[in-house]
């Protein structure tokens, strides 16, 4: 059975039961600030078990359907086993006041025994603790009705209670599917809303929330497969690392790593992630960084004596390949592999060209890192902030040399690096750290305006990356996948100016969270932000909203104010991402 055939019998069982199918929602939530990545199936219907939206105006049924793109990395060192992965589908089934527990169970079991012919090992129910939320009786009940031989485990809240997601949200007991002592199934009952204080409060109503690993079921489900790895999702990839290494210096665990890492990267990049120093792009760094330690010698790009000389023997010997990236036929074969799924947009090029030149940016901070060791220095943490030398490749040059590395130093050090960074974003999003002499509030409300012009002329897709203001001008990085042309550029200026002479209110309104959220607010990529939020909006006479971004100021009051836009330089920055500097005449 393959994983094409898992994801069409599941949706067709579910659809043929009353659930609409919704697509994979993205890798990066969308209205979801308090998580990273999506990861789980039901993240993006967290609104429809608290009450917020309505699944019956959206999708015309309380009954819903999804195969779903995750990525979890809590935990990343155990990637290379038989069941560990950073990206997983999810199939899952959620009911929004449709159904409850009786149905919930009789669909699971109905389409693991009759529609799979696989066989339950047993079950787990929620067991009451300390957490004053009582055991789930019902479910072993329901459970026994259905096969009274059935083995029912029962567990406390560290094993049988999942969520929420994030700090805050719905939340409830859970029953467990095993098979073969593996974790197949997990049905959640949403009963409960969990605050950031630590309250359970009951939902007013009842919702089902399922998930269904597909590359673990297609261990059990596919003659002859052992692991995760030898499944059809991964197979193909593991045969072309075979064919690559060099005199059968096959190393089995980093050739399955790389192959997680690079597929996850592949479909974080496709999600519009790129490489940076925090939040989702310092994972997707981080996965593309030590994919490569673990391919090795990149190439020709570890030709330094110092890596040959230290290195054990865990990397992939990869046979040089000129100056293609020792990843190009790795991600042609994931390519193939999702042929037939949604998952991976149209732009191969863009998602080569990301990863390609993070390997490029890597291979010269070796190049300088080495340089440093050379002189007798190694301090993982300036490796690692300096030249980006991830500390498994630190700590694996330092054996040899009978250096001993302070993991607990490194990440003291690393976490107060992070720490400051946020703390500094923080702070601009609270106006804090913001500059308010006059031209410097002038160039923060063009900025809005820029924004806004670029999603008018260039499409919806552009969102900002980054951007930098000072007295004198304002700097904007944004996804785009093209350079912008003459006449883009004319009309992305001719598009300000007609708004600055138009004489538009700039209004700042502060709002719950959510409801910045439910009306499309700008926010900053990857930014946490608190409950109650500070949005600017550039408004016409008739109150239509022009610009709506999450800010913390300060602004001009109406953009009369501003004078002439001009458009100094538009540049890249990155692959997939442009950058514009503007100035105010």
């Amino acid at each position: 059975m393959t994983s094409e055939d898992i994801r069409s019998r599941f949706l067709k069982f579910f659809e043929s039961r009353g659930h609409k199918l919704v697509p994979s929602a993205s890798l990066v939530p969308e209205n979801d600030p308090s998580v990273l990545f999506t990861t789980a199936g039901m993240q993006q219907f967290k609104p429809y078990y608290t009450g917020a939206k309505n699944p019956e105006a959206d999708f015309n049924s309380k009954n819903v359907t999804t195969v779903q793109k995750c990525v979890r990395t809590g935990d990343i060192d155990e990637v290379g086993d038989d069941t560990h992965l950073t990206f997983f589908e999810m199939l899952g089934n959620f009911s929004f006041g449709g159904y409850w527990k009786k149905e919930a169970i009789a669909y699971a079991h109905e389409f693991i025994t009759k529609e799979l012919g696989l066989a339950i090992d047993y079950v787990s129910i929620f067991k009451d603790d300390e957490s004053g939320i009582p055991a789930d009786e019902e479910s072993r009940e329901i459970w026994k009705s259905i096969d009274s031989n059935l083995t029912v485990t029962e567990h406390k809240k560290e094993d049988n209670f999942w969520g929420p997601t994030g700090d805050e949200g719905p939340c409830g007991p859970t029953t467990e599917i095993y098979i073969n002592g593996v974790e197949i199934w997990n049905i959640v009952f949403n009963e409960y809303y969990k605050t950031k204080e630590g309250q359970y409060t009951p939902l007013e109503t009842k919702g089902i929330d399922t998930g269904m690993g597909l590359e673990r079921l297609l261990v059990q489900a596919g003659a002859g497969v052992n692991n995760v790895y030898e499944t059809d999702l991964f197979d193909p990839v593991l045969e072309i690392l075979k064919k690559l290494s060099l005199g059968g210096e096959y190393h089995e665990q980093n050739a399955r790593i790389v192959a997680d890492h690079v597929r996850t990267s592949i479909m974080l990049v496709s999600d519009g992630v790129l490489p940076s120093n925090k939040d989702q792009g310092y994972i997707l760094r981080r996965l593309i960084r030590r994919a490569l330690v673990r391919i090795r010698p990149l190439a020709g790009s570890f030709a330094h004596e110092a890596v040959h000389a230290s290195a054990s023997p865990t990397g992939l010997e990869i046979e040089p390949a000129g100056s293609r990236s020792v990843f190009h036929e790795i991600i042609e074969g994931f390519f193939e592999i999702y042929k037939n799924t949604a998952y991976l947009n149209e732009n191969k090029k863009h998602i080569k060209e990301v990863i390609f030149d993070e390997e490029i940016k890597f291979r010269k901070g070796l190049e300088n890192g080495f340089k440093e060791i050379d002189k007798g220095t190694i301090d993982p943490f300036i490796l690692w902030t300096t030249h980006g030398f991830p500390i498994e490749l630190t700590m694996e040059i330092a054996k040899p040399k009978g250096i001993h590395i302070d993991l607990e130093d490194f990440n003291r050090k690393i976490s107060e690096h992070q720490k400051l960074s946020q703390t500094a974003s923080a702070g601009m999003f609270k106006g804090g750290l913001a500059n308010h002499e006059p031209a410097t509030v002038e160039l923060h409300t063009a900025h809005h305006l820029l924004l806004a012009a670029l999603q008018e002329i260039v499409g919806p897709s552009v969102k900002q990356r980054g951007s930098n203001i000072t007295e004198e001008r304002l700097r904007m990085d944004f996804v785009c996948d093209h350079k912008l042309t003459d006449e883009e550029k004319q009309k992305v200026e001719a598009w300000v100016n007609d708004k600055i002479a138009q004489g538009l209110n700039v209004v700042r309104r502060e709002m719950p969270l959510a409801e910045a959220e439910k009306i499309g607010a700008e926010m900053e990529f990857g930014a946490k932000y608190p409950e109650t939020v500070s949005v600017y909006f550039i408004e016409d006479k008739d109150g239509n909203h022009i610009s709506k971004e999450f800010c913390g100021g300060p602004h001009v009051s109406n953009t009369s104010e501003l004078g002439h836009f001009k458009i100094l330089k538009e540049e890249a920055v990155s692959a997939g991402v442009r950058r514009i500097k503007a100035v105010l005449g």
